[in-house]
């Protein structure tokens, strides 16, 4: 039997008996001194009382002599029980010697049989597991959601928060059916198009390329400044070798981060091994700015006063270009909400979806502007529009939409 375990049980023992024995060697006269005493001045108390209903005619004199009987029958027995009580605590001591010499007499040997006093020795082997409980804990909660949303299927904050919870548990699969779902519901929103493509990337080897490039661009147009969508539109852009993309939006993403933060050197790191890689790439990711500048159109957008009533001041309102024919993605898109209106934007190339669609691209195209009572950047029926079918890119006027029309 080792000191540790022997330290223990003298430790155990001493405070069992600081719980035990106190109440059990205290003398109780001078406890039954006072409770006597409180019971006389209760009495007197009680006395005074009676007396005085007698003067004023309270009770009559019978009942006087009847309430004064019981009182001090009451008195006598509350003395008599105390007297009882002092008799048998004094009486009790002996067991403060037996619970001393049994007590240890009998837990050693019984210790001995039944337990393990080794085990003192394996912490490691007897502390309990309490990663293994939290996450045994944590997949009850999962599955338990999991199991809910079979049953509301278009509770779209339910997925978000399942897609959540798996890519915490690593669960890559599991977390991208939830983040579609929650697209399916939510639409084209930031969060929910970077949560997305991020899974996409994950169950994929961590590529981008492809629709998670297109997610990731999507919630870059839609939040130029979101860091995030600068992280992973950097990443997608040098793994398709597109280094000065990637320079571009990765120094970007430098100046929004705290000055000195081990993110900020991350992405200097980063940046200095594409530059060491492509030793060109600065002078390539130079060119696209003065193409930006020159392919821009300023839009003023104004809401019919007819369809005032129709919308809310928090509905969202996107601002956007699109070419004559062909895909219908925006090559330029601003985000605003109807409190904004009226509202001058200007369209550029850094406001397109894709690289390969932006204004610059085109020589004429399409202007919009919508209410999304959804927040959806799709089209959708109910939504307010107005439009302008034709504009040159070299027209330098700005142009005036007036959103007069419902989407049906």
């Amino acid at each position: 039997m080792n000191s540790v375990f022997l330290l223990l049980v003298v430790v155990l023992i001493a405070i069992a008996f600081v719980f035990i024995l106190p109440p059990l060697w205290r003398k109780q006269s001078d406890l039954s001194v006072d409770l006597d005493q409180r019971n006389v001045q209760i009495a007197q108390q009680r006395l005074a009382e009676l007396k005085g209903n007698l003067r004023s005619g309270g009770i009559s004199q019978a009942q006087y002599d009847e309430q004064l009987a019981d009182l001090e029958q009451a008195l006598s027995d509350d003395l008599d029980i105390q007297s009882k009580v002092n008799s048998v605590s004094t009486q009790s001591r002996w067991m403060i010697y037996v619970l001393v010499i049994a007590l240890p007499l009998l837990a050693g040997p019984l210790y001995w049989s039944l337990g393990n006093y080794q085990a003192v020795s394996h912490s490691a082997e007897m502390a309990i597991d309490t990663d293994a409980i939290k996450l045994a804990e944590i997949n009850k909660m999962v599955n338990g959601l999991a199991e809910k949303l079979k049953n509301k299927p278009d509770d779209a904050q339910g997925w978000l928060m399942l897609g959540r919870s798996y890519d915490v548990m690593e669960q890559h699969a599991q977390a991208l059916d939830a983040f579609a779902h929650a697209y399916q519901l939510l639409g084209d929103q930031p969060e929910i198009l970077l949560l997305y493509a991020d899974a996409l990337g994950y169950v994929n080897d961590r590529n981008l390329t492809g629709k998670p490039s297109e997610l990731i661009f999507k919630a870059l147009a839609l939040e130029p400044d979101n860091m995030k969508a600068l992280w992973l539109g950097g990443m997608a852009k040098a793994q398709q070798g597109d280094a000065a993309m990637a320079i571009k939006l990765w120094k970007k993403l430098e100046g929004l981060l705290p000055p000195n933060s081990e993110y900020q050197q991350e992405i200097q790191g980063l940046l200095a091994k594409l530059a060491s890689e492509v030793p060109d790439a600065a002078q390539q990711e130079a060119e696209p700015v003065a193409v930006v500048s020159s392919a821009a159109i300023t839009v003023q957008v104004s809401l019919a006063p007819e369809l005032i009533k129709s919308a809310a001041a928090t509905d969202t309102v996107f601002v956007y270009a699109q070419a004559l024919s062909g895909p219908k993605m925006p090559l330029a898109i601003v985000r605003k909400q109807v409190s904004d209106l009226p509202i001058t934007v200007s369209l550029n190339d850094t406001m397109a979806m894709m690289p390969t669609m932006k204004l610059s691209n085109f020589s004429e195209v399409k202007l919009l502007a919508r209410v999304s009572k959804s927040g959806n950047a799709m089209s959708q029926a109910g939504d307010l529009i107005g439009a302008i079918n034709q504009v040159l890119l070299t027209d330098k006027n700005t142009q005036h939409i007036i959103i007069n029309d419902l989407v049906k």
